[in-house]
């Protein structure tokens, strides 16, 4: 018997050498939902660091202005209340001409009825991404609150099952190899909790349906959020973007995120009289905020359509799991290849509801697909004794 143990162990540490094994972490979405809850919460963390940092940028803001007011002062001041362009002179003709020196900065007259765009965004951007990257993470928390846990409690299970080849339960490296007995016990009660639904009820895969719907519903969300973030400039900013080209003399960038500003300062005079001037500020920070919502506009868009497609996937399983052998075979082939591929039996996805056969197709994806073999044809044979499969189902598309 030891030299049996031994032998195993050494079969073991031969199949470690091709991975670290590990009790894994139990996967309960899809590559969508991953999208938004990892790449999307990073990409906004990172952009978020990013405009933070004087490292790349240098100063924020940076205002041109004479002897009379202190550098400091000034910068602090049209930083906080905010600098603004003249609608007019974002005129490509213009700044080609030499007619004004940058894209919206050109004659402003103090009481001016011109029309000007105040840019009040550009101190709030860190704070924005954070908040729209913890957003992102929402629908996932309540993915894992209503889920509740069950496809990780049989993932434990039948954790380390697959190796489970002996009669008594063995510990090696921190690893717990049940005995062939426990392996059958931990299959026999994967199999009762789903036939007498312990485990598997409609409110599984209603709240997953719930969570990718307000996926999509969050992307749309964003956009009219960031939009209005952005003075009603993002919903169209990529459309325009491509239109316009980036050699334009006056992009979309330029109207949404100048580089060059006016900011206008009011002081008292000597004579204690109200004295404006008129200053020009340099934008630097507007260099790396162009670039990130140049790019997000393209993520959101990517992310709103996989998100769609997701959906529409959702409601093709929903069609076709209990009508199609040839769906299940090819959803199932990567769990449970070849020939001995259970669901070329129709008992489990016939007598099952769709949330059940969802709750499989997951835990599936967390077990060993000899062992997942073991539990849906064991299933089936439970259905098979309690419910004689009905003789309709011959109907069905193969």
């Amino acid at each position: 018997m030891c030299e049996k143990s031994m032998s195993f162990l050494n079969t073991f540490d031969s199949i470690k050498k091709f991975g670290p094994f590990k009790p894994h972490s139990v996967d309960i979405d899809n590559i969508v939902f991953k999208l938004h809850y990892r790449v999307t919460v990073a990409i906004l963390l990172v952009c978020s660091v990013l405009v933070t940092s004087r490292q790349y940028i240098g100063e924020h803001i940076r205002c041109l202005t004479d002897k009379s007011i202190a550098e400091n002062v000034i910068n602090t001041y049209c930083f906080f209340m905010s600098t603004f362009t003249v609608n007019k002179h974002h005129d490509a003709k213009m700044v080609d001409s030499f007619a004004i020196p940058h894209p919206g900065v050109g004659p402003y007259g103090i009481g001016s009825k011109e029309a000007i765009q105040n840019h009040t965004y550009y101190q709030w951007v860190p704070f924005v991404l954070f908040f729209q990257a913890l957003m992102f993470y929402v629908t996932r928390k309540l993915w894992k609150v209503w889920e509740g846990n069950r496809i990780k409690n049989l993932a434990d299970t039948l954790e380390a099952t697959a190796y489970s080849y002996l009669d008594k339960p063995l510990e090696h490296n921190g690893v717990k190899i049940p005995s062939s007995k426990e392996r059958e016990e931990a299959i026999n009660r994967i199999k009762l909790s789903f036939v007498d639904r312990l485990y598997v009820n409609r409110s599984w895969a209603r709240y997953l349906i719930i969570c990718e719907i307000l996926n999509v519903l969050h992307v749309i969300v964003q956009f009219y959020l960031t939009d209005k973030f952005l003075n009603n400039s993002f919903l169209t900013l990529g459309f325009t973007m491509m239109r316009e080209g980036i050699n334009s003399s006056v992009t979309v960038f330029d109207r949404v995120f100048p580089k060059v500003t006016k900011c206008s300062f009011r002081k008292y005079g000597p004579s204690g009289s109200i004295q404006e001037h008129d200053t020009m500020c340099i934008m630097a920070l507007n260099i790396i905020n162009e670039k990130i919502y140049g790019f997000l506009w393209f993520w959101f868009v990517f992310l709103l359509f996989v998100s769609a497609m997701g959906l529409i996937w959702r409601i093709l399983t929903f069609i076709l799991y209990s009508r199609s052998r040839t769906f299940n075979r090819i959803v199932y082939s990567n769990t449970s290849p070849g020939k001995l591929n259970p669901w070329n039996g129709p008992k489990v996805t016939y007598y099952s509801n769709f949330s059940e056969w969802l709750f499989l197709k997951y835990l599936s994806k967390n077990v060993d697909g000899l062992v997942f073999k073991e539990i849906v044809l064991g299933i089936a044979e439970d259905i098979q004794e309690k419910k004689p499969l009905a003789s309709e189902y011959n109907n069905c598309t193969y």
